[in-house]
C-alpha cells in the first residue's frame, strides 16, 4: 500500500455564465509515493502542483479519479492525523513565540500537555531553533520562520510530511541542515512530498521526481533517469594526450572529444570504454576518475518542458 497514491486524477475549474470557461489544472494525473521516500512535484507557474497538494489534503475535491492516503479516499478525515503540512508564505501570529507557535499547533492536533512539552523541546533542538524558542515572530528572519514551519509540521508526528517551497529564503548553511534534517526522517520511515522551485535542492534530496505541465505528467521516475546524460563517460586524468593518442582511441570506435583537460568518450558498451582505459594507461596517462557524465535536473526540467512547447 503507497502512502499516497492518485488515480487519473482531473480537477476542472469553471467560471463565466452557464459555467462556458473551464480550466483543466489537473488532467488524468497518475502517481505514486512509497513510504520512506521523497517525493519531488516540479513544473511551471501554473502547472497544477499547488492543486494536486489541495486535493490530497482534502482541501479541494477532484473532478473526477481517486486521491488516497494510506489506500484510503482523502475523504477520511482520521487520516488527516497522520499528515503535516508546510504551506509556501505561511504566517504566524505576529505576537506568538516561536515556541508558543508550536505549543498552539500542538493543542489544536489533541496532543497530550506533557507530551508536548517534550515534543516542542526536540522540534526546537532539531530545527537548531532552542536558542530563539522565546524571541516573538515579528522578529524572525524568513529563513527563522522556515525553521519554525517546519517544526509546526513535525508537531503531530506525522507519517506523511507535504513541504512547500521549504528551503526558501534560507541560506546555503540553513539548507543543507534542513536536507540533513529531511534525510533523517526518510530514514526513520517517513514519507516526504516536496514542492519547490529550486531544482538544485530537490535533486540533491529526492529519490524520485514528477514533472507537471498544464495539468498533465511529462516524466516522472528516479532522480538519475532525468540527470543520466545516456553513454557518455567523463575521464579526469594527468599527463599529456596529443593528436596521436586522440587518433588511436578514436580508432577503438568511440567518440571522443577534449575540453579543458578533461576527456569525454561516447561508447556503446563496457567493453570499449574498458579499451580506451586500457590505452590511457599504455601510454603514461594516469586516469584519475572516471563517471557517467550527468546532466543537472534544472537542465533536464528545462529541456524537457521546451520540448513539450515545441510539439
Amino acid at each position: 500500500m503507497n502512502p499516497i497514491e492518485t488515480q487519473g486524477l482531473t480537477k476542472i475549474f469553471t467560471s463565466g455564465l452557464m459555467k462556458r470557461f473551464e480550466v483543466r489544472a489537473l488532467d488524468d494525473v497518475s502517481i505514486n509515493v512509497s513510504k520512506g521516500e521523497i517525493f519531488g512535484l516540479l513544473g511551471p507557474n501554473g502547472a497544477g502542483k499547488t492543486t494536486f497538494v489541495r486535493i490530497l489534503l482534502g482541501i479541494t475535491y477532484p473532478t473526477s479519479g481517486n486521491a488516497l492516503l494510506f489506500g484510503e479516499p482523502v475523504s477520511r478525515h482520521y487520516n488527516k492525523k497522520k499528515v503535516g503540512f508546510l504551506p509556501e508564505n505561511h504566517r504566524y501570529p505576529m505576537h506568538f513565540s516561536g515556541e508558543g507557535v508550536l505549543r498552539y499547533f500542538g493543542t489544536l492536533s489533541g496532543i497530550d500537555r506533557s507530551l508536548l512539552s517534550k515534543r516542542v523541546d526536540n522540534l526546537l533542538h532539531l530545527v537548531n531553533m532552542t536558542q530563539w524558542r522565546k524571541m516573538k515572530i515579528k522578529k524572525y528572519s524568513k529563513g527563522m520562520l522556515q525553521r519554525i514551519g517546519l517544526a509546526q509540521a513535525l508537531i503531530n508526528d506525522p507519517e506523511i510530511l507535504f513541504l512547500d517551497e521549504p528551503t526558501d529564503g534560507v541560506d546555503p548553511v540553513g539548507r543543507k541542515e534542513i536536507r540533513d534534517i529531511l534525510k533523517r526522517l526518510r530514514n526513520e520511515g517517513k514519507t516526504i512530498f516536496l514542492n519547490s522551485h529550486l531544482l538544485s535542492e530537490v535533486e540533491l534530496i529526492s529519490d524520485r521526481v514528477a514533472i507537471l505541465k498544464k495539468g498533465q505528467v511529462l516524466k516522472s521516475g528516479a532522480v538519475d533517469e532525468f540527470t543520466t546524460t545516456g553513454d557518455e563517460y567523463e575521464i579526469k586524468y594527468d599527463g599529456n594526450i596529443d593528436d596521436t593518442l586522440l587518433n588511436k582511441i578514436k580508432s577503438i570506435d568511440a567518440s571522443v572529444r577534449l575540453e579543458n583537460g578533461t576527456l569525454y568518450i561516447a561508447a556503446e558498451s563496457k567493453e570499449t570504454v574498458n579499451s580506451v582505459l586500457d590505452t590511457l594507461r599504455s601510454n603514461g596517462i594516469f586516469v584519475k576518475s572516471m563517471s557517467q557524465r550527468k546532466s543537472t535536473l534544472e537542465d533536464s526540467f528545462i529541456n524537457l518542458i521546451n520540448e513539450e512547447q515545441k510539439i
